[in-house]
């Protein structure tokens, strides 16, 4: 049991974790980051400069004791009312213990305590050990043992009071320091972060306000770091956006314009029915009826041809990607095919050379369609419309569409592929206005580009490029 609750909290540890980096500012981890890191510099160079000192005072304690040890076993001896003999040294050193201690375990030392003697100090006077150093834990002192004659060692003890209060008090000097040294890390950290971060919260402010109130203006850059360029993209992203929503509304501005005049001449011509079939009415004439038929009619195939290239406009602006090979010239001949069953009276000539891209055959298809419908329809009654298709000196392909009307006036050329515009000789013409915007987006989806000009028989010449390779 206990083993599958530990499984489970081990399981739940990650989502811990990240729930608490959720809930913790990104300014706050910066600011504890730093902290951590220099408390862990400040620690580990503390540690290291501890043990630096602790062993130098341990080295320079025992090479004093080791040093007055030799001096006191090679120094006179002196005798008194209990001993025979005894090191001098036995009786003089006042900040040191000392005592001569025999194999047989007896023990001399001079002043008030004796310092401790064990087995090691037993070892070294029976001539087992050349010597002996070690810290004695019941005394809190060091030791050292040397042989100084046959049977008996000298024994040399200073308590390590001294020390241990140096090495005290270094470590509260350590501890303050990197104490001091994290909470300037800590602060310097956050002054980093809330400068640093700036840019980020001016961001997020940006989002929210834009959530808020879908205003869509840039915000100010500052500086040229890595988050200045983030708020460069941010505000080219912003444009693209307001680019867009502008679009849409001009498309539902224009498409509302558009669809209000054929609405409102099939409501009148409905209407007109409608009152002339009431008993008290006057009848209209067949041939008036067979007009307003005709008109209605009419007005419906345009609605529906203004819907469709509605439709088909917007499925064009959404973004797509296409990798599906396309022949270029299967995609003409479809669209030739379908113009010439639409315009039966004209004659389309056609030269075409084998070409492959990446992308959509419906939409090239329909952008094709609409460049020949729309030289059919300015062409005159058994008129010619040429059709090419070649490779241009630039390593792409160039299709050509050139048709025996009279040509686009030099005033209309700029603006021929804007949504819903008509020249003045083109509104008394069925039509959307959408037919070439759908062919400018085509190629602009594509990676190509059209334009417009005048054609050697002096009718208009649309010319739409797309990149490719020859088949």
């Amino acid at each position: 049991m206990g083993s599958t609750e530990a499984e489970a909290d081990r399981e739940r540890a990650p989502g811990r974790l990240e729930s608490w980096r959720q809930r913790v500012a990104l300014r706050t981890r910066v600011a504890l980051l730093a902290a951590l890191c220099v408390g862990t510099a400040v620690a580990l160079t503390s540690l290291g400069a501890f043990v630096t000192v602790y062993n130098s005072l341990y080295d320079q304690l025992d090479d004093s004791l080791f040093e007055r040890a030799a001096q006191a076993a090679e120094g006179p001896r002196v005798s008194n009312a209990r001993l025979d003999s005894a090191p001098a040294a036995l009786f003089a050193a006042a900040d040191v213990q000392i005592a001569e201690v025999y194999e047989s375990g007896a023990v001399v030392f001079g002043g008030a305590k004796q310092p401790p003697v064990g087995p090691k100090e037993l070892a070294v006077a029976k001539g087992e050990l050349s010597y002996s150093l070690r810290t004695d834990v019941a005394s809190d002192s060091r030791v050292i043992t040397l042989p100084i004659q046959p049977g008996s060692s000298l024994v040399v003890a200073q308590p390590l009071d001294d020390i241990k209060a140096t090495l005290g008090r270094m470590a509260v000097v350590v501890a303050v320091a990197g104490g001091l040294g994290v909470g300037v890390a800590a602060a310097a950290g956050t002054a980093v972060a809330r400068t640093a971060l700036r840019p980020v919260s001016e961001l997020t402010a940006a989002t929210e306000r834009i959530s808020r109130t879908g205003d869509l203006r840039p915000i100010e850059v500052s500086g040229d770091d890595e988050l200045a360029r983030l708020t460069t993209s941010f505000n080219v992203m912003l444009g693209v956006l307001a680019e867009s929503q502008e679009r849409q509304r001009r498309l539902v501005a224009d498409a509302g314009h558009e669809l209000r005049t054929p609405l409102t001449s099939l409501r009148t011509n409905i209407e007109l029915l409608l009152a002339s079939s009431r008993p008290d009415a006057p009848e209209l004439a067949e041939q008036d009826r067979a007009e307003i038929y005709d008109d209605v009619r009419a007005q419906i195939n345009e609605l529906s041809t203004l819907v469709g290239d509605l439709v088909e406009l917007a499925r064009e602006d959404a973004p797509q990607v296409v990798h599906e090979p396309v022949d270029l010239v299967e995609v003409i001949e479809r669209a030739v095919d379908r113009a010439r069953r639409r315009a039966p009276d004209i004659d389309f000539e056609v030269s075409l050379t084998p070409w492959w891209l990446l992308g959509d055959a419906n939409a090239l298809e329909r952008a094709v369609l609409n460049l020949l419908d729309n030289a059919a329809k300015w062409s005159p009654s058994d008129g010619a419309v040429q059709v090419n298709l070649a490779q241009d000196s630039h390593g792409s392909v160039a299709f050509e569409v050139a048709d025996s009307g009279p040509g686009i006036a030099e005033a209309d050329m700029p603006h021929v592929f804007e949504r819903f515009y008509r020249s003045s000789e083109a509104r008394t013409l069925p039509g959307s206005g959408l037919g070439l915007a759908i062919v400018k987006q085509a190629a602009e989806r594509h990676g190509g580009s059209v334009s417009v000009g005048r054609a050697p028989q002096g009718g208009a010449l649309f010319m739409l490029r797309l990149p490719g390779r020859a088949g």
